[in-house]
């Protein structure tokens, strides 16, 4: 932008990761107090990885719009949805605990585990509330739906998850090359999957009880 500029590069210690020596830097007194005219700018690696945040924030918001849309047309209702949208909450929790039991940071693979992880903790807590909907639709008392739902579509979402745990089992454990790269965003992925699972076959069901309540005393009421 026309401005004079200096760069200051310098290689990190074993064992540090960018943000734990940035956090060092901009600690420094210097820092602190720069001159009039002075800014800091980042830029090269440090300028990217700030884009790519961007970028994935703006993705995952405008993919969760896109999948509450959709879903709003395919049960005819507004509440159920968001039942499935707060599961999704469910992926990014188990992904954060399995990176810190194994000791790994924030970076472009963890990032792409999560997307992918979204897309799965969706789907799964999709098929429980479609065939929970379509069993009230036919004059199946709520309850009822919905543990008939959780029995019969337990055993399709669990076969999703160990397919997919066992497909990235190979890269989260690195087993050719050197995989340390792509390792956090197996592991991220299995994690979310494991705890996602779990949860959705609790809480989703006991959610979507509470939303189709509310839904029945707020419909009257518009």
């Amino acid at each position: 932008n026309q401005k004079r500029r200096i760069s200051i590069g310098a290689d990190l210690a074993p064992g540090v990761v960018t943000s734990e020596a940035m956090a060092e830097v901009n600690a420094l007194p210097v820092l602190q107090d720069l001159p009039p005219g002075v800014e800091q700018v980042p830029f090269g690696a440090t300028e990217w990885q700030a884009e790519m945040l961007v970028n994935f924030v703006f993705a995952v918001i405008t993919g969760i719009f896109l999948v509450f849309a959709v879903l709003v047309l395919l049960y005819k209702r507004f509440v159920p949805p968001f039942v499935n949208m707060g599961s999704l909450l469910l992926a990014p929790l188990g992904g954060a605990i399995a990176l810190h039991i194994t000791g790994h940071v924030l970076s472009l693979p963890v990032f792409i585990g999560l997307l992918m992880l979204l897309g799965i903790v969706a789907k799964n807590s999709i098929l429980l509330i479609d065939f929970a909907i379509e069993e009230i639709g036919k004059g199946v008392p709520k309850d009822e739906a919905i543990i008939d739902a959780g029995h019969k579509r337990a055993q399709p979402i669990v076969m999703t998850t160990v397919a997919m745990v066992a497909g990235m089992m190979p890269i989260a454990l690195s087993l050719t090359g050197d995989g340390s790269f792509r390792a956090p965003m197996g592991i991220v992925v299995i994690g979310g999957l494991i705890l996602s699972t779990v949860l959705t076959l609790v809480i989703v069901p006991a959610g979507f009880s509470l939303a189709d309540s509310l839904e029945r005393w707020l419909a009257p009421k518009f």
